[in-house]
């Protein structure tokens, strides 16, 4: 038998090596992972939190990330495409942001391996928040706020390290996992109903679970839903593979507070979860690169209720209370 220092030990280890995205090793504390480049700081998620309501890292100062990202709807906006500076339409529905130190890609196309990496696109994207790095970060650096916090915490003038890193620990500390599901499965057995129960069991007696498995309701994978149809001008992951085998695949979003981030699919085109329900119930193969779990199924007027109840129950505000 191993001693206790030993099992510690190798435990401690693994949870070091417990991830890796290209080059960066990931490590764990007892809330979420987090890169070794950028562990969690107290100081590090409030300058992050500052900046993600900041509207000056819009090039017109009229958006902010929250604006995208409005913590009242689970971190989206409610709007079947963002609307980014000058009224622009931006390509796609914006997706939650609670949780997502545990995404192991960003991005619907799902191409990104870190936040670090994806905070900087909205603030680039012309059609989002449309600014210049190489006038933002002055910009930034002359606020006297900003200019000492990234002394005191990274001992260094305000920089594009200091966005993205902060950007990314505030987003990074965004967590929502105390639904009534998940006090039932720590052992509330009166934290769902009946019908809550049995909408658990179709879900699992469904493919839904194939794509959405629990605890975090995403298999983190880009897939072909069969919502894409041939000729749309959204071709999914392929824009940034060129492998036709991505044609119309799209990052599966987690299922977490979906109660709250309507309207759904990646154009945000279908506004309740009835419409979403029915879109799976026909088992939709409009192109053989459908996902091969999907196929038609019958569901009553009840078992859409109790599917319904179930996936409402994944809902959880308590990070309301840090904001």
């Amino acid at each position: 038998m191993k001693p206790a220092w030993f099992i510690l030990l190798s435990v401690g280890l693994l949870v070091v090596l417990w991830n890796c995205h290209g080059h960066s090793f990931y490590s764990l504390d007892a809330s979420y992972p987090f890169p070794l480049d950028n562990p969690p700081d107290a100081e590090k998620i409030k300058l992050g939190r500052a900046l993600f309501f900041d509207k000056r890292l819009s090039k017109d100062g009229s958006l902010a990330c929250a604006d995208c990202h409005n913590p009242e709807f689970a971190f989206t906006d409610r709007k079947p495409k963002s609307i980014g500076i000058n009224g622009q339409l931006v390509d796609r529905n914006s997706p939650s942001l609670l949780n997502s130190a545990f995404l192991e890609t960003v991005m619907f196309d799902a191409h990104l391996k870190t936040l670090e990496l994806q905070v900087i696109v909205p603030i680039q994207e012309p059609a989002e928040m449309g600014h210049n790095m190489k006038l933002l970060i002055p910009k930034l650096r002359s606020i006297p706020e900003y200019q000492k916090a990234a002394k005191a915490i990274y001992n260094r003038d305000f920089d594009a390290w200091v966005l993205t890193r902060s950007l990314a620990a505030f987003e990074r500390s965004l967590l929502s996992l105390n639904s009534r599901y998940d006090k039932y499965m720590n052992g509330n057995r009166k934290a769902l109903g009946k019908d809550e129960i049995q909408g658990m069991k179709l879900f699992n007696q469904l493919y839904c679970s194939t794509c959405h498995p629990a605890p975090y309701f995403t298999n983190f994978k880009a897939e072909n839903n069969g919502f894409y149809t041939e000729g749309s001008s959204d071709k999914g992951r392929f824009r940034v593979t060129l492998d036709s085998s991505d044609i119309g695949r799209f990052k599966t979003p987690s299922l977490r507070n979906i109660a709250l981030t309507y309207p759904y699919m990646h154009d945000g085109s279908m506004a309740t979860i009835d419409e979403v329900i029915h879109h799976y119930a026909k088992g939709t193969r409009n192109n053989n690169r459908t996902h091969s779990s999907i196929a038609p199924f019958s569901i009553t007027p009840l078992q859409t209720q109790q599917l319904k109840a179930f996936l409402f129950a994944l809902t959880d505000t308590s990070y309301l209370e840090k904001y």
